[in-house]
């Protein structure tokens, strides 16, 4: 309990007297907030009153220091990790999440080649952004789940780790966002950063690479939207003392070709071994770039550690470090559904949030929480916006175990595809890096 909580068993404030005053567009102290969040955090302050101060905070926002007096109240409501004991820097990324995004899959390892320790804290996807452990999951044998000491000494001996983050981080936070989740506030700037900065500064790494996406499967569609909040949480991890700098990406257009769990661990292990689709290479390295600049690396030639083999060799150490079989098949599904063009031309639209809805449809994602997911499920793509096609050539195939799926999944996908003819702007929505911001 804080000290601000209690004072010979008297609250130090009143939940309803701090509503009216973010209500009435006021600004909340920073003792306010500290017993604000450890008040909500005790069961003190009902769902019902912070549901009310979310909408408030939706509506009228926070100032820079409130934000980062409530970032700093939740990191306080539980434990904060220390890797100074590992020997060498520690430099972590987050996204905000979309369609076909499997980055950190490539990136951890590529990064932990130039012995630099990558804490990477995932989540599980919800609705049409997909979950980093989802898809690992497809690895037989791979756990999510490591105590803070596994995870040390995972960083000590191999040099990174995907894990799920420990409930001890940041527990405010979890409470908080499974209220926004159902009053309608989720996209509030400075709930979102408070959330996502709490945990990645409560775990302790050094520095901080955020890719913040914008546009049709993005968390926030619109590009200044996405450039307030990378400002936002720039500002919060430079305040806590974390390097940080953020890339702002774009998510028009699906990443990559592959859009589920077990295929995007395919597609990733092609970019490990060299390969894969160029927006999922570029992404990598410019995010890998980033992260080892924040880390001290400035003179690394990260391609050639993609083309060479040392990523793929991290990435099966730590495969084999939480368990899981490198070499093992990868789940496949039951039945599959090839679409096809139905003219010549140059597909000059694909949209991101309909394949991602989708893939969900197929069993990719989850509606709830403890949902299960259909780790074979998911979109295969076979073009993307600019490339040429012929009548009969398959341009996308939809997996599920059970064929009664696609049928939905296909009205989920319908229009959000186009082929034109030669010269016909393409809808991508422009460069896959848009602006960096540090």
């Amino acid at each position: 309990m804080s000290d601000t909580a209690t004072s010979g068993g008297v609250e130090a404030f009143d939940a309803v007297d701090l509503i009216h005053t973010k209500r009435d567009k006021g600004e909340l102290s920073t003792a306010q907030i500290d017993w604000l969040i450890d008040a909500y955090t005790r069961g003190y302050v009902a769902d019902e009153q912070m549901s009310a101060m979310t909408m408030a905070i939706f509506l009228n926002g926070m100032t820079r220091r409130e934000i980062r007096d409530m970032t700093m109240a939740m990191i306080a409501s539980g434990e904060r990790m220390s890797f100074e004991g590992l020997g060498k820097p520690t430099t972590d990324k987050h996204s905000t999440g979309g369609v076909g995004d499997k980055i950190t899959l490539p990136l951890m390892p590529l990064v932990a080649v130039f012995d630099v320790a990558v804490p990477q804290l995932s989540g599980r996807g919800l609705g049409h952004t997909g979950g980093t452990l989802d898809k690992l999951e497809s690895i037989p044998g791979w756990r999510a789940n490591l105590t803070n000491q596994e995870m040390f000494d995972q960083l000590r001996d191999v040099g990174g780790v995907i894990c799920a983050a420990g409930s001890g981080l940041a527990p405010a936070d979890g409470k908080l966002y499974a209220l926004r989740d159902i009053t309608g506030t989720v996209e509030a700037i400075p709930l979102i950063a408070s959330s996502i900065m709490s945990k990645k500064i409560a775990e302790g790494t050094g520095a901080l690479v955020l890719d913040v996406k914008f546009g049709s499967g993005a968390f926030l569609k619109d590009i200044e939207r996405s450039r307030e909040l990378a400002r936002t949480m720039v500002d919060l991890g430079r305040d806590a003392g974390v390097a940080t700098s953020a890339l702002l990406t774009n998510m028009n257009v699906p990443l990559g070709l592959a859009i589920g769990n077990a295929n995007e661990v395919r597609e990733s292990v092609e970019v490990l071994a060299g390969g894969g689709p160029a927006d999922i290479v570029e992404l990598t390295v410019a995010l890998a770039r980033e992260m080892l600049a924040l880390a001290g690396k400035t003179d690394v030639d990260v391609e050639a550690a993609l083309t060479d083999g040392r990523a793929m060799d991290k990435w099966r150490e730590v495969i084999r470090a939480q368990g899981g079989d490198p070499d093992a098949a990868l789940p496949v599904a039951k039945e599959t559904h090839t679409v096809v063009a139905d003219r010549d031309g140059v597909l000059v639209e694909q949209q991101a949030l309909p394949f991602g809805i989708g893939a969900w449809r197929l069993g990719a994602g989850r509606a709830r929480k403890q949902d299960p997911v259909q780790h074979a499920a998911g979109i295969d793509l076979h073009a993307k916006p600019g490339d040429t096609v012929r009548a009969g050539q398959p341009l996308f195939t939809l997996s599920a175990n059970e064929p009664a799926r696609f049928e939905r999944a296909l009205e989920a996908v319908q229009g959000a595809w186009r082929i034109g003819d030669p010269g016909e702007p393409v809808l991508d929505g422009g460069p896959l890096i848009a602006d960096r911001i540090s």
